[in-house]
């Protein structure tokens, strides 16, 4: 996961949180929790990449709209960053 930015990983995470995901979709609930604009221009190559990568499955919902899915590796992924996250915390409350 650390190969990724923050935006990409932000991306996963959204795409898990919703159900059959477009990518208007993903913008908006992206847009809602960070309160800024995402454009078109950074959201799709992103999601682009990621797909590239094996961790998101791209299907087609008509001519223009596109879904987003996580695989099973993208799945895996996002299991294998909440459970170092859970190590990093209780880490530091042992501090």
């Amino acid at each position: 996961m650390f190969e990724f930015s923050g935006f990409q990983r932000d991306l996963l995470y959204c795409i898990a949180g919703l159900d059959g995901s477009h990518g208007l979709g993903i913008k908006r609930a992206l847009e809602d929790y960070g309160d800024t604009e995402i454009n078109h221009g950074r959201l799709y190559p992103n999601l682009d990449t990621l797909v590239e990568e094996g961790y998101v499955e791209k299907g087609s919902i008509d001519d223009r709209t596109n879904s987003y899915e996580l695989t099973a590796e993208g799945r895996a992924l996002l299991a294998d960053r909440r459970e170092w996250e859970a190590k990093q915390l209780a880490e530091g409350d042992n501090e």
